[in-house]
């Protein structure tokens, strides 16, 4: 079953991060991602890099690593960074694929399968789509994690997420996306 990895790596620009299999780097400082469905990107810019790929075990280096079923329907990969503001809450919810995520800014809380984890910056955390999360952003300055999830191919251009209680999903939410990679999964 392959992996979903998560590796920070320092890169000098020129660099090519090469992982075998499909990869996506996150520029912390510039706050881009690019996607390589071959495995190899050369870094643009130096600094800290944010590095999700699919591999068939994990590097002894990976911040986090989860087994990612990709059998039945075709999938995608999506990249994205959610922004909180200080107060920000993402009520109570599920995402119709796995994914880790990894917090760039402020102090995060995501509580699920009954425990509750205190995320600080740089900090990683996997959710497996279907375990119902809820999170809040911890302490007074907003809040933003970038994440690449595995969804169905069918999901290409939609929003993944279902809220579990019915008067959650007409409350007015706090968080923004910004999408930076919806490839199908080749």
């Amino acid at each position: 079953m392959p992996v979903l990895q998560l590796q920070h790596v320092e890169a000098a620009a020129g660099d090519v991060l090469s992982r075998g299999g499909p990869l996506v780097a996150y520029d912390v400082a510039a706050a881009t991602a690019s996607y390589a469905a071959g495995g190899a990107l050369t870094v643009e810019r130096p600094g800290l890099q944010l590095v999700w790929s699919l591999v068939d075990s994990a590097a002894p280096d990976a911040v986090l690593s989860a087994e990612i079923d990709l059998q039945g329907e075709p999938h995608l990969v999506r990249c994205d960074r959610v922004d909180f503001p200080a107060d920000g809450v993402a009520f109570l919810h599920t995402h119709q694929g796995p994914g880790i995520r990894c917090l760039v800014d402020g102090l995060f809380a995501v509580e699920t399968q009954g425990t509750r984890h205190e995320i600080d910056r740089l900090g990683a955390w996997f959710e497996a789509g279907p375990d119902p999360v809820y999170a809040e952003v911890r302490g007074d300055q907003p809040a933003a994690f970038v994440r690449v999830m595995i969804l169905p191919q069918r999901l290409l251009g939609t929003p993944s997420i279902r809220y579990v209680r019915d008067e959650d999903r007409d409350r007015p939410k706090s968080q923004r996306y910004t999408i930076y990679v919806d490839e199908p999964l080749t």
